[in-house]
C-alpha cells in the first residue's frame, strides 16, 4: 500500500505534509505535491496534517481520481524531492474546493 496525492492538492500545494514524513517521500512540481510509492512506508502521517484532505491510501482513494495513483508514481521519478515547509500559493485558498483541476497541473 501507499499513499496517494490526489486533484485537490493541484494548486492549493500546502506543504504541511511534507515535514512530518520520515521517509521524505514528497515530491514537488509547480503547483502539486506527489508521493513516491516506492519510498512511501504507509505510515499516515501526512493525512491529518494535509488542510484540503488530498492524500489517500492508494485503496481508499475517492471515485475518480485512481488515475492520480499512476501519476504520482510518474511525477515523483523527475520532481526534486521536498522536505521543508513552503508557504502555500497566494491563492491556495481559492481554489480549496474547486474541482476538475488536473486541467491546471503544471510540471
Amino acid at each position: 500500500m501507499t499513499y496517494v496525492v490526489t486533484e485537490r492538492c493541484i494548486r492549493c500545494k500546502y506543504t504541511d505534509c511534507v515535514e512530518v514524513c520520515p521517509v521524505d517521500c514528497f515530491h514537488e512540481g509547480g503547483n502539486f505535491l506527489v508521493i513516491d510509492p516506492d519510498q512511501c512506508i504507509d505510515c499516515a502521517l501526512c493525512v491529518p496534517e494535509c488542510p484540503v484532505e488530498a492524500i489517500y491510501a492508494d485503496d481508499r482513494l475517492p471515485e475518480g481520481q485512481e488515475r492520480f495513483l499512476d501519476l504520482n508514481a510518474a511525477l515523483a521519478r523527475g520532481w526534486p524531492v521536498i522536505t521543508r515547509r513552503k508557504p502555500p500559493p497566494a491563492d491556495a485558498d481559492e481554489w480549496r474546493t474547486v474541482t476538475d483541476k488536473l486541467q491546471y497541473l503544471e510540471p
